[in-house]
Order: structure tokens, then C-alpha cells, then sequence
């Protein structure tokens, strides 16, 4: 009976043990898999023209340059956001990716300038909303 008991431990045990393996491989490949960081800019009041002109002559080419793929970008349709939200995906090849590509756009010279000049009569940005996803099994979009 007590090796019947012994067996059924380590059985037992190695289940366990296997399960939170398991466990933590899935949680560190999202961790580290591609990620992608969906944002929310809120322009200041008549400045949505500004900000889009930002992005599409300077942000996005710079956003490439610091290892951050564009994916899309969006304005809603919705009455109390049309004039003043953009929406957008950017991919980066893990969450670490992620933080270095920021800071890395963060202290470019070109970009610095590029903000300074966009908001040279007033901030154009109010607010920014991020997250971080990953796909799911069974999206198109991997």
C-alpha cells in the first residue's frame, strides 16, 4: 500500500509540477511574443488636422526607424470623437521591444524637433490611452 501511496505522490507530484511549467512557458511567450499596442490620441480643441499631419509627415517614418511596425490608424465616426480622436496599432516584436523602440523615439533629435514645431502655437495632444495585446490563436492577424 505505501508504494501504491508513493507512486501516486510522485505521479501526483510530477502533474503539478508539469501543469505550472506549462503555466509559466505560456505566460512568458505572451510576454515576449509580439505584441501589439493599440493607442487613443485626444487631440486639444481644432487641432485633429494637426496631429493626423503630424503622424502622416514625420510620426510613422520615425515609428519604422525605431523598430516599430505601423499596422493602421483610425479616426471614429462617432459624433463626440470624429473631431478630436485618432486611433492606431503599432507591432513590436515583444513588450521589451516595445520599451526600448519608445525610449529610443523618445530621445531622437529628429523627433524632438518634430515635436516642438507641431506644438510651437499650443500643445496639439490633450491625452494618450495605450494597451498592450496579443493575438489570440485564431486571429488573422498574427
Amino acid at each position: 500500500m505505501r508504494k501504491y501511496l508513493k507512486i501516486a505522490g510522485i505521479s501526483l507530484l510530477s502533474l503539478v509540477i508539469g501543469i505550472g511549467a506549462a503555466i509559466l512557458f505560456t505566460s512568458s511567450a505572451q510576454d515576449t511574443g509580439k505584441v501589439f499596442e493599440l493607442r487613443i490620441y485626444k487631440s486639444t480643441p481644432g487641432n485633429l488636422d494637426n496631429l493626423n499631419a503630424r503622424f502622416r509627415d514625420h510620426t510613422m517614418a520615425l515609428f519604422e526607424k525605431h523598430g516599430m511596425e505601423n499596422v493602421g490608424y483610425w479616426t471614429p465616426t462617432s459624433e463626440e470623437e470624429r473631431e478630436d480622436t485618432l486611433v492606431y496599432i503599432i507591432a513590436h516584436d515583444s513588450r521589451e521591444a516595445a520599451d526600448a523602440s519608445w525610449s529610443a523615439f523618445g530621445q531622437d533629435p529628429e523627433w524632438q524637433e518634430v515635436a516642438a514645431a507641431s506644438n510651437a502655437n499650443g500643445q496639439i495632444l490633450a491625452g494618450i490611452e495605450r494597451k498592450f495585446m496579443v493575438a489570440t490563436d485564431f486571429s488573422p492577424m498574427q
